[in-house]
């Protein structure tokens, strides 16, 4: 069983930074791909990030390239979303969840095993 907590999120002005993180339980965190999904009001949960075990391979939802940064800390059992130059298009409550195939960086919600509480992010104009 793994246990997944995350923090970090807020309101704030566009342009801004937030990092989001997610604490686990469990000490095979670090065998587990790790993810970001987020949902806005009204919208399906959606793929935003994911990292493979060791932190090698990462994948993001093309929206988010360039501006948000997905890393981990195997020794924390922490996975972490930076996000800059935030929209208001980035609104949403953000998930993490943890896959048990650690090597994928998988985009479908399905393949994740387990799934946090959520954090709100949300971006004012």
């Amino acid at each position: 069983q793994v246990q997944l907590v995350e923090s970090g999120g807020g309101l704030v002005q566009a342009g801004a930074s937030l990092r989001l993180s997610c604490a686990t339980s469990g000490r095979t965190f670090s065998s587990y791909g790790m993810g970001w999904f987020r949902q806005a009001p009204g919208k399906e949960r959606e793929f935003v990030a994911a990292i493979n075990w060791n932190g090698g391979s990462t994948a993001y939802t093309d929206s988010v390239k360039g501006r948000f940064t997905i890393s981990r800390d195997n020794a924390k059992n922490t996975v972490y979303l930076q996000m800059n130059s935030l929209k208001p298009e980035d609104t949403a409550v953000y998930y993490c969840a943890a896959d048990r195939g650690g090597n994928r960086t998988s985009k479908r919600k399905y393949e994740y095993e387990y799934w946090g509480q959520g954090t709100q992010v949300t971006v004012s104009s």
